[in-house]
């Protein structure tokens, strides 16, 4: 696979060499045409199945585009919109010839009319809401039609701005209800003041919007207008603005360099909204949460800067910085006084993204269970840590505790490294293909697992759901093909059967004086089972179906727009697992047991009860229905409150190494007592706790005649 992606790579850059993507011999000063032209380019040449940019391509494009831009439906006018429809059929035009007029009356005309929402809203909020009267809003906005006049926009702007508020008033209705059953003395406020409360907090919070979209630059605009772009070409096909691509790579890495800290804008300040534990910040003590930073001085510089009124993502790449660096921070104390605070940078690990283990106490049993939620990798060096090597350590950890079964839980586990799959899955196997991969006309490439190591060859579960995705459906997929483990979860997992390559758009250009261009994630091969089924769409079908929240949403790669097909290849030659007696059996045990289970059909209930909350798009502004719908709705709700008391006959333990580290970090103890409470109301984890009893060992397990698939 590598192989291939090198030499795709080294033909395109030699072929955008060859067409002189460089200012000085393009002679064109503006980024944006130049970041048009290459990754137009790019896509042509490097993506799995490059989509053709005509006429039916451009129409998409404004579909997209305009309904990033104004969602909700309150910015643009019906002439606004027939007067962008002169581009309908000219963005294609547009890339090949390098122009972005289409993009430039955009974001003008945005900008006028957000300006002119600003005066607008402000009228609005000035005067009271009249919550008496039966008025309906429609929350559909995709199917609301554009405003015609300033008129109606006005009443669009006054109909949100009056729902946002009385879901405000409702809540100060029923606080002051509360106050008074708990304090006879407690002073009621009139109806007059907590409408005029309920109005505060929503300018409050339209100001605080406004503040943030002043915050974005046109850059920001420019890069929503290529990735309705992109995305034309496949769900996963993204452009990072440079400052994207930094949270991108921590996002994978599950750590970054810094101070250990995540911050937020509030009005003009940059304030402390999370210590994290085992950080610098975390450990130097000095900065706590509902601080704000003032200024910011390096060690190399004379004076500090002063990051009021500053974007956050300036103040926040002033702040971060490489691992042993000095940067001092003039705090405002959540007490008031200021304080100078020198903090020296470090490697942050966040740790709520790597993987897991609890031990699990059943009777006189003892179970492990390893919570993954991404495949995670360094993306300058796979050798460093990554979830393959994190997962094979716990789980030696779990065996020196004498586990009889395993669990991997890869619920909400949206993907990463393929490489960490392969390295995960032998560890169950002894040796042969994991996944098959295929680049744009190339014949597909085996990854195969080549340690005949097996570092654990017990019983075997995997939990998913609609949300896993990607690597966890290929992980998935090996142990079901393999028949190594049952999969229980999801009638289907999320269906994203492709696979991406991030490339950084800077390495393309011999020359550069616009500075960072950013990166492209770009699908460039798909995956398939060793089976030779693609997980595109279909995802993983489990062994084992059972109902949870998501089951009647539609949430998965098949709702999505513009995902490549299903398709499928022949099947890798592979060894089915011999490990096992009456592995069918198992599952129909499990089904039986599911199938009779009252939590289940409980979750069921109430996940079709969702859905038909979701459904509804219609709203009474007035109060007495809008409390009256509420109260129906909590009435409905309640029936659903034993979900949340559901217990176990399981109990949890964290590993003897995590229990020496929670002596000296509680908020790692706190963390862990949370998931562990949560796990013990889990009826997933007890079904899997359940399978993993049933299933018997083949302690012979060198069959004689092995059951071989062969392409």
């Amino acid at each position: 696979m590598k192989k291939s992606f090198l030499a795709l790579m080294l033909a395109v850059i030699v072929s955008v060499a060859s067409c002189s993507f460089t200012t000085k011999v393009e002679n064109d000063p503006d980024k944006d045409k130049l970041l048009i032209d290459l990754i137009s380019y790019v896509l042509g040449k490097g993506h799995y199945d490059a989509k053709d940019i005509n006429d039916d391509f451009s129409r998409e494009v404004f579909i997209d585009y305009i309904d990033a831009l104004d969602p909700l439906k309150r910015y643009f006018y019906k002439s606004d919109i027939e007067e962008f429809k002169n581009y309908e059929k000219l963005i294609d035009d547009e890339i090949r010839n390098k122009e972005i007029t289409f993009f430039n009356l955009t974001y003008e005309r945005l900008q006028q009319r957000m300006g002119e929402a600003r005066t607008l809203h402000k009228e609005i909020l000035e005067k009271p809401f009249n919550f008496e009267k039966n008025e309906i809003i429609d929350t559909d906005y995709e199917k609301l039609p554009y405003v015609t006049d300033k008129k109606e926009m006005k009443d669009r702007w006054r109909l949100q701005l009056k729902f946002n508020a009385l879901s405000s008033y409702y809540d100060k209705v029923e606080e002051q209800i509360d106050s008074v059953s708990k304090n006879t003395n407690y002073k009621r406020k009139t109806s007059v003041v907590l409408e005029q409360e309920a109005r505060d907090i929503t300018k409050t919070s339209l100001k605080e919007y406004f503040e943030f979209a002043d915050d974005l630059e046109r850059k920001d605009w420019f890069s929503i207008y290529i990735n309705s772009i992109v995305e034309e070409f496949d769900p996963h096909t993204y452009y990072f603005a440079p400052q994207d691509k930094d949270r991108f790579d921590i996002a994978m890495s599950g750590k970054l360099e810094g101070i250990g800290a995540r911050l937020q804008k509030k009005n003009d300040n940059v304030k402390i909204v999370e210590v994290i534990s085992g950080g610098p910040a975390w450990r130097g003590n000095q900065i706590e949460v509902g601080d704000l930073i003032m200024k910011v001085k390096q060690e190399d510089e004379a004076e500090p800067v002063s990051v009021v009124g500053m974007r956050l993502d300036d103040a926040v790449s002033l702040i971060k910085g490489p691992k042993g660096t000095k940067v001092s921070l003039t705090v405002k104390k959540v007490d008031g006084t200021i304080e100078v605070i020198n903090i020296i940078r470090d490697v942050v690990e966040l740790e709520e993204t790597y993987a897991k283990s609890s031990i699990v106490k059943k009777e006189d049993k003892t179970f492990g269970i390893v919570n993954l939620p991404k495949f995670y990798f360094n993306m300058q060096d796979y050798n460093q840590r990554n979830a393959a090597k994190d997962v094979k350590q716990e789980i030696i950890r779990l065996k020196e505790q004498n586990m009889d079964g395993l669990v991997i839980d890869l619920r909400d586990n949206g993907g990463g490294s393929l490489q960490t799959v392969v390295d995960i899955a032998g560890l169950f196997i002894e040796k042969g293909p994991i996944v098959q991969v295929r680049t744009k006309e190339e014949s597909p490439e085996v990854l195969s697992d080549k340690d005949r190591n097996i570092l654990w060859d017990g019983p075997l579960v995997i939990l998913v759901n609609e949300l896993s995705a990607s690597a966890s459906e290929i992980l998935a997929a090996a142990m079901q093909d393999y028949k190594r483990a049952i999969i229980i979860g999801s009638k289907q997992t999320y269906g994203k059967g492709t696979v991406q390559n991030v490339m950084d758009l800077n390495r393309w250009m011999r020359s550069n004086d616009f500075g960072d261009l950013g990166a492209l994630k770009l699908t460039t091969q798909k995956f398939y089972r060793v089976n030779g089924g693609s997980t595109q769409l279909e995802g993983v079908k489990s062994d084992v179906v059972v109902p949870d929240r998501y089951s009647y949403i539609n949430i998965g790669e098949k709702d999505q727009e513009n995902p490549l097909p299903w398709d499928k290849i022949p099947a890798a030659d592979y060894t089915i697992w011999d490990g096992y007696i009456d592995f069918n059996q198992t599952i129909n045990n499990s089904k039986e047991r599911m199938a009779k289970n009252s939590q289940l059909k409980l979750i069921d209930e109430n996940a079709r009860w969702v859905r038909e909350k979701r459904d509804v798009n219609s709203y009474s502004l007035q109060f007495s229905k809008y409390k009256e719908n509420i109260e129906l709705n909590e009435e409905q709700a309640k029936r659903f409150d034993k979900i949340n008391k559901y217990k176990t006959n399981l109990t949890f333990e964290s590993l003897p190494y995590e229990a020496e580290l929670m002596k000296k970090d509680s908020v790692l103890e706190e963390k862990r007592k949370r998931w562990h409470e949560s796990l013990s109301k889990d009826v997933y984890v007890e079904e899997a706790i359940s399978v993993l009893e049933d299933l018997k060992i083949n302690n012979i397990r060198k069959s004689k005649n092995p059951l071989t698939v062969k392409n």
